[in-house]
């Protein structure tokens, strides 16, 4: 059998450089991964203005110290799962989401927890719960929260006050009135609204082992004492004065006991 040599080479030849010519526009038409840089850091804190536990300059400071900043960093060498794990190791911070883009900007979007009360005990203690009942450190977060005082520990900080005030946050007139929840020795509890110089006395929150249980009977307990304190707000307050009672006690379903508020001599009511 003759073999044509020549056009056999020439058809090598050209199968070659075709080969060639597309290794060399794809080099070419696209950036060297391994020489691209890092040219912009995006952060994107969701909550900023609601929470206001961390700002940029906190989450660059923190990836700075754990050196994983990316900016002006290889591309290829920017690690996001990384960069999550460190800025998750934050009290304040619920989620992390880091990704890049083709165009040299590392984007990291987070979002922070959400406090509902700060614990002052009188054992020194002072953080913040936030909606997952969960531990937060004291900061320099200043927004106006309702402060639990008194005998409070850990655990029922955790298993009633946080539940407590939740019921207050979900409702906007309780929200906005009640200011500070106050734990007595016996574990009785009192609230100091933001309107009238008085005490409100709601008694003691019902206990139960189980979760759900416990929070199911503290709503009807709280929401009971709140419903008929609305009612003498109304009806009763309205009429009389907000300043008429120092303290307003709520123990007792079928009545309401009232102290008045002693007079002040030099400037009587």
């Amino acid at each position: 059998m003759n073999v044509n040599w020549k056009k056999t080479v020439t058809i090598v030849v050209d199968a070659l450089l075709a080969v060639y010519l597309v290794l060399a526009f794809t080099a070419f038409g696209e950036p060297d991964a391994k020489a691209a840089l890092c040219q912009k850091v995006q952060i994107d804190i969701q909550d900023e203005n609601t929470n206001g536990f961390i700002t940029a300059s906190d989450i660059r400071s923190r990836l700075d110290a754990n050196q994983l900043y990316p900016l002006n960093k290889p591309m290829q060498a920017v690690q996001g799962r990384q960069i999550e794990e460190a800025l998750k190791r934050s009290p304040f911070v619920k989620t992390v989401d880091c990704y890049k883009t083709q165009d040299g900007c590392v984007s990291i979007s987070v979002t922070q927890r959400m406090p509902i009360v700060r614990i002052k005990a009188v054992n020194g203690d002072d953080y913040y719960l936030d909606d997952n009942n969960q531990v937060m450190p004291n900061s320099h977060y200043s927004a106006d929260l309702i402060i639990a005082t008194g005998h409070i520990s850990k655990a029922f900080a955790q298993n009633y006050i946080a539940p407590l005030a939740k019921l207050f946050m979900a409702n906007e007139l309780w929200e906005k009135q009640v200011e500070q929840i106050n734990v007595l020795p016996d574990r009785g509890v009192e609230l100091v609204p933001r309107v009238g110089q008085h005490v409100v006395f709601i008694g003691y929150l019902p206990q139960a082992a189980n979760t759900k249980e416990r929070n199911e009977k503290i709503a009807d307990y709280v929401n009971k004492k709140l419903t008929r304190l609305e009612k003498f707000y109304k009806y009763g307050l309205s009429q009389v004065g907000w300043n008429k009672y120092s303290y307003i006690d709520l123990e007792f379903d079928n009545q309401i006991i009232c102290k008045k508020k002693k007079e002040n001599k030099n400037n009587p009511e």
